[in-house]
């Protein structure tokens, strides 16, 4: 993300749906803020949380397990009663795709870094959805404006 994205405290609407303390939700970019917004004013959401669980995973890089706080987890209801839980993540189109290769810049390299472990952290992530009745969900700019429709 870059340099213009806002950070900071999220004060829900509906507290009572926000599973933890709605005193201390943080935002860490404006879109993870449109999120939450739209986590706390949809009737269909049953509850949503920001941080509040933890998948451990394995970083080949520094060649240790590691753990991953993923950005939301939410439990949504459809138009058909039908509920599901996700976990769902919040990142720019640039980090889900392999960088874009070119001279071994230090640009670069912290893009393959970040690439890998978010790579790893995914993986964890759609092995505990799997385990856990949760769907994995990364939602990115291009989306953001279409989440209503990817989690109903």
């Amino acid at each position: 993300m870059n340099n213009k994205y806002h950070q900071g405290f999220y004060k829900p609407t509906n507290p009572d749906k926000y599973a933890g303390n709605p005193d201390n939700i943080f935002a860490r970019s404006s879109w993870e803020k449109k999120v939450m917004h739209w986590f706390d004013n949809s009737p269909n959401v049953i509850y949503w949380a920001s941080e509040e669980i933890v998948i451990p995973y394995f970083d080949p890089i520094k060649k240790r397990t590691r753990r991953y706080f993923p950005d939301f987890i939410v439990k949504i209801e459809n138009s058909n009663k039908i509920v599901t839980n996700y976990i769902i993540e919040v990142k720019p189109e640039n980090q889900t795709k392999p960088p874009i290769k070119r001279k071994n810049t230090k640009t670069y390299i912290t893009e393959q870094i970040t690439y890998i472990n978010n790579q790893c952290k995914w993986t964890a992530a759609e092995k505990y959805c799997a385990e856990n009745n949760f769907k994995f969900v990364i939602i990115t700019e291009k989306n953001l404006g279409l989440i209503y429709g990817n989690l109903t």
